[in-house]
């Protein structure tokens, strides 16, 4: 797969203040939830019930824990976004800082496994299998379409920096210790 010119999709954000890129990055978040989260996940389990797929047990206050503790942990992770790395998750808003704190030091993108894992929530709420399958698909697609050019635009700005913690702090699995970096 070829990747793309990051100069093109990648851009730093300009200068501003912390609230700025925090106010900008929970507006995307509201966005993201709202679509990606709710009214997707509510298409499918519709669906579901259309067709007559079958479907589990809602585990509703399982889905409802599940959702909020990732929630929080996305919520955490644009924090860090905003204040260390002065920028959005948005790539024409991208970070001016490579960040390595916060969840940042557990797992390369706590975001994605944030976003996929309250995705496993909401399929967990509505005892959707399609919500499920709906979840893994957006992570492959998150994993060879997205992430890709995401790394080499990080690499391309942070050279050695990015290299060493790609080395050390996986993508999916987090580490059982944070990183440190030298």
């Amino acid at each position: 797969m070829k990747i793309p010119d990051t100069q093109r999709l990648y851009r730093p954000a300009a200068a501003g203040s912390f609230a700025r890129n925090y106010a900008k990055t929970l507006s995307q978040t509201v966005v993201f939830w709202t679509l990606f989260l709710v009214l997707l996940p509510w298409t499918v389990a519709q669906a579901e019930l259309a067709v007559g797929f079958p479907r589990f047990a809602s585990q509703r206050p399982l889905g409802a824990v599940a959702f909020i503790v990732f929630g929080t942990l996305g919520l955490r992770s644009g924090y860090t976004m905003a204040k260390i790395g002065q920028g959005t998750p948005l790539p024409t808003d991208a970070p001016r800082n490579l960040v390595i704190a916060g969840p940042y030091r557990w797992v390369r993108n706590p975001m994605a496994v944030a976003g996929l894992s309250q995705g496993a929530a909401t399929g967990l709420w509505f005892g959707s299998p399609l919500v499920f399958v709906y979840v893994l698909a957006g992570g492959l697609l998150w994993n060879v379409a997205i992430r890709p050019s995401e790394e080499a635009d990080l690499e391309a700005r942070f050279g050695e920096q990015f290299r060493e913690y790609c080395a050390e702090v996986k993508c999916w699995i987090p580490r059982l210790r944070p990183f440190s970096g030298s």
